[in-house]
């Protein structure tokens, strides 16, 4: 049998993203992953718990007003002059980077142009333009260049990047997914399109996988844009609450079993998508 790793997976989900922190604090109480892997906003959060980063360090910062600067608006946002000015979110993915050194293996996934490819970088090759440029929304962030190439939002097509765990050697997944249905019904299409074209995935059949998702409502499009204490504060109690009764459920399942399931987890097999 081949060495165990634990991997920590995040999502994509903007402003979401502070449901994810209170599921690392309840998380972090028994498990310490050996690898993190994020998208957008999961990759923000991920370079600092690969860093080391306390769940409490993690959910202050979100409490933090100057998180929600990231995204904003231009004055005269709109689709001829753009909607959302990229300086805010550089400097943001800059600090992140400056004030963090990872300390196990961190991922970050990013789209590909001109073929809309899914790429994973791994630390230390991942810059803090990395991190800019997997929260670079399309028609909403321009696209970032990189040594020569553009890239964008990492959660483009697939919101929970498993597979890059994988590829990272992971044998145990613990995921949360903090991007729900959100917006308008031509945001949702879109969105839906997209995920059309994601790549057909194959995982191992004794994969070890525990997805953590919201059990309420997190809020509509503007909310996952716009920092409002009142959602973060929320958010992080439901993300600690839902991981809480998602782990306690996996130890239930696999009480006595631990030749099947060492960890928390779900087993699941090769048709996780």
């Amino acid at each position: 049998m081949g060495e165990q790793k634990t991997a920590l997976v995040l999502s994509a989900g903007g402003m979401f993203g502070a449901y994810q922190a209170g599921a690392y604090k309840a998380i972090a109480e028994t498990i310490q992953p050996d690898i993190v892997v994020g998208a957008s906003v999961g990759a923000l959060n991920g370079w600092p718990i690969a860093s080391g980063c306390s769940p409490e360090h993690l959910i202050e910062r979100w409490l933090d007003p100057s998180t929600g600067d990231a995204l904003k608006l231009f004055p005269n946002a709109g689709w001829r002059n753009g909607w959302f000015d990229p300086a805010p979110l550089r400097e943001q993915a800059l600090r992140i980077a400056t004030d963090y050194e990872p300390k196990i293996p961190f991922g970050v996934v990013v789209v590909q142009l001109p073929w809309l490819s899914t790429v994973l970088v791994e630390h230390p090759e991942a810059t803090a333009a990395h991190l800019q440029a997997t929260c670079s929304i399309p028609l909403f962030l321009p696209t970032v260049e990189i040594e020569g190439r553009r890239y964008l939002d990492g959660g483009f097509f697939e919101k929970l990047p498993i597979w890059a765990a994988v590829a990272m050697g992971a044998t145990r997944i613990i995921a949360i997914d903090s991007l729900p249905d959100v917006g308008l019904w031509w945001l949702r299409a879109g969105i839906n399109i997209a995920r059309l074209f994601k790549p057909s995935r194959s995982y191992p059949a004794d994969l070890d996988l525990t997805v953590i998702s919201p059990s309420e409502a997190l809020g509509d499009a503007n909310d996952a844009v716009f920092w409002k204490r009142e959602n973060v504060e929320r958010w992080v109690e439901l993300g600690e609450r839902d991981a809480a009764r998602t782990l306690r459920t996996s130890r239930e399942l696999y009480a006595g079993r631990p030749e099947i399931c060492p960890i928390v987890c779900y087993k699941t097999g090769p048709k996780v998508t």
